[in-house]
């Protein structure tokens, strides 16, 4: 009887331990994930597929999860201001630069930059692609009516386009509804809606690469031009103004993404041999 109570009790305590074993490694794996930032970014960064390629390397070596709310640049700002994500990454300088300014961010790194292109129909009915500049293509486009989507929905794509139609003295909203569509949509609908309306239409190079179903629609202007630019920043949203953000996670994966480290993972992502965006992170003394 003795040796069968021992026996009993070395068992129990055996499954005693083999349980706390259990708790803890659950309850370390609980505190790994939840030990994650919130970062609003543009919807571009997602479906480009930059963001699948480049966030489990940073997690792999932070053990910090990130969340990325995909919106467009203005909506992204407005999680922002609210308090709801730790950073933000986005692509309208003079929006960031006024989110800075009102105090809402406390640091604003440039992380890297590709071009903006103007696509549309293979007849190009406008023609627009014998354009000297990009200005001119749009000017073409508008004096012959030629239907145009635009995303609608202030993000960073949409308030370029807009920044470009008034460089060119051309207001499209009275041609609202007749050959200028709003979709008040993200770029995949918008740009879906010109592929079935045979439509012109502005988007970054790294979502255009990356969109397979384009249907008929061809890059019309997709040349060097200075005013097509397109910068992306990333900014720590302000503790002093929200103190439930996670500050020093978010500046871990800040000082990631500007590092070299980051910068060449970004380098890396590539469609079909083209780099998506090009890093240009400036080095800090």
């Amino acid at each position: 009887m003795h040796l069968m109570f021992k026996a009993l009790l070395k068992y129990h305590l055996s499954s005693v331990v083999l349980s706390l074993v259990i708790l803890l490694a659950l309850s370390q794996r609980a505190g790994a994930e939840d030990r994650f930032i919130t970062v609003a970014s543009t919807t571009s960064t997602v479906a480009s597929g930059l963001f699948d390629a480049i966030l489990p390397i940073f997690s792999k070596t932070s053990g910090i999860a990130v969340r990325v709310i995909a919106v467009g640049t203005g909506q992204a700002l407005r999680l922002s201001r609210n308090g709801d994500a730790d950073a933000l990454l986005v692509h309208h300088p003079p929006s960031e630069r006024k989110f800075m300014a009102e105090g809402y961010g406390i640091d604003r790194r440039a992380v890297m930059y590709n071009q903006f292109l103007i696509f549309g129909p293979k007849a190009d009915p406008a023609g627009a692609r014998g354009a000297d500049d990009v200005l001119a293509a749009l000017t073409l486009i508008a004096e012959r009516s030629a239907s145009f989507v635009s995303r609608g929905d202030n993000s960073g794509t949409h308030m370029k386009e807009l920044g470009l139609w008034r460089a060119a003295r051309i207001d499209p909203r009275p041609g609202s509804g007749l050959w200028y569509m709003e979709t008040g949509s993200g770029m995949g609908a918008t740009l879906r809606m010109g592929t079935a309306m045979d439509a012109y239409g502005l988007i970054d190079r790294g979502t255009w690469l990356s969109y397979r179903n384009k249907g008929s629609l061809i890059a019309i202007f997709d040349r060097p031009d200075n005013s097509l630019r397109n910068q992306y920043s990333i900014i720590l949203v302000n503790p002093k103004r929200h103190p439930h953000t996670k500050a020093d996670d978010a500046r871990d994966f800040m000082d990631w993404i500007t590092s070299p480290m980051g910068q060449s993972a970004i380098a890396a992502v590539t469609v079909g041999g083209e780099t998506l965006f090009i890093p240009n992170a400036r080095k800090r003394k």
